[in-house]
């Protein structure tokens, strides 16, 4: 059996989809690095809203996910840009995730970190942007997961330079109750967070930035660095205090990162490790042996796929997330919160199977070439 695929020039090309998914097999957590895997969520297809409505969550297939995650040695990543924060996910849905994938964790015995955030307003003082996060906060930390300060719209709007994020983080790590993770997510995943941490120049960002961790080591247990950027990446991790981890949030640079140097490794926080979950899985179990090498050729192969996702616009790669949640069969359906499958080209989507087919994601590839071979007819593509 053969498909047509639609290039990106409009013409049809055959593909023949891959026989055999890649073996991989569940395991216990791993060793060498900590990783994490931002997972997304998965819409409600029978609820009647519209974009702009709050978001209608299938829990069930939503937890059912994460729990594949855990299965296979993977943290997971909870309420972070992944599952639509600002994209069609408020605050109020996203309180719910983390009440709901907390409790899950506990009875999985997985691990889990979620998003703390300002998202429940759009503008306001310095005193509102705290009080915001301290509410965000106190969440998390009621459900027990560990807490990730996310990247805040309302402070870059507001901020007046670099001495309002140095107050703001100071207060809200001063009363944090556990170590948390630092989330500096780049413009290009969302570009109302231009110029955070008060400055445009990344080389000042970057010292902001690392002021703010040297003040409160013992309140920071690492930090999630999404800029795209692996060179600063790496000299960014030197330079971190003993014991704070540097979390990859590089979905360009992801094998190299975390293989790391002869002067350190990053671990991982990666929205590319939803669709990846079990071959990155059996990547790192490699890595836990010392087989660096082996890692490599595991995971060196999906850069291809995972550039492509992330293309620019760089914030919709979550259609192509869920895209292959669904070929894959973690979920019944092709439907995001906020209606952002159609965020993408068919083109696109189409590309992506083809990559992900080829790497062996799929653990049913006749099921993934039949659901694929569905989407097509809808666009009128016809075999």
């Amino acid at each position: 059996m053969t498909l047509r695929l639609p290039a990106a020039d409009g013409t049809l090309r055959t593909y023949e989809p891959r026989a055999e998914p890649l073996p991989a097999r569940p395991g216990t957590s791993f060793t060498s690095r900590t990783v994490f895997s931002a997972a997304h969520v998965v819409a409600d297809p029978r609820a009647d809203v519209s974009p702009d409505s709050p978001a209608a969550v299938d829990w069930d297939a939503t937890l059912a996910f994460r729990r594949h995650l855990w299965s296979h040695g993977l943290g997971v990543a909870e309420a972070m840009d992944t599952a639509q924060r600002g994209m069609g996910l408020d605050w109020a849905g996203a309180a719910e995730l983390i009440r709901r994938s907390a409790a899950e964790a506990r009875g999985a015995g997985g691990r889990i970190a979620c998003g703390a955030g300002t998202d429940q307003i759009t503008g306001g003082t310095l005193a509102d942007i705290r009080a915001a996060y301290e509410e965000q906060l106190a969440v998390v930390e009621e459900s027990g997961a560990q807490a990730i300060l996310m990247a805040s719209r309302a402070l870059a709007a507001v901020a007046s330079g670099p001495e309002d994020y140095l107050e703001i983080y100071g207060r809200l790590l001063r009363q944090c109750a556990e170590p948390v993770i630092l989330h500096w997510l780049g413009p290009m995943f969302d570009p109302a967070l231009e110029g955070y941490w008060g400055a445009a120049d990344l080389d000042a960002a970057t010292e902001v930035f690392l002021e703010v961790v040297a003040a409160h080591p013992d309140k920071v247990d690492g930090i999630k660095v999404s800029l795209l950027d692996a060179r600063r990446e790496i000299e960014l991790r030197r330079r971190l205090p003993r014991g704070v981890r540097c979390y990859t949030g590089d979905d360009f640079h992801y094998p190299e990162l975390i293989a790391g140097d002869d002067q350190g490794f990053s671990h991982a926080l990666l929205g590319v490790f939803d669709p990846l979950g079990p071959l990155a899985a059996e990547a790192v179990r490699l890595l836990d042996t010392g087989d660096t090498a082996g890692f490599r050729r595991l995971l060196d192969p999906t850069v291809a796929l995972s550039r492509h996702l992330f293309q620019p616009p760089t914030r919709y790669y979550k259609t192509g997330v869920v895209l292959l949640a669904w070929l894959a069969g973690h979920q019944g359906h092709f439907t995001m919160v906020g209606g952002l499958q159609s965020a993408r080209s068919l083109p696109h989507l189409a590309r992506a199977y083809e990559l992900a087919d080829g790497l062996g994601l799929f653990p049913d590839p006749g099921l993934a070439e039949e659901r694929m071979r569905t989407l097509l007819s809808l666009y009128g593509v016809t075999s």
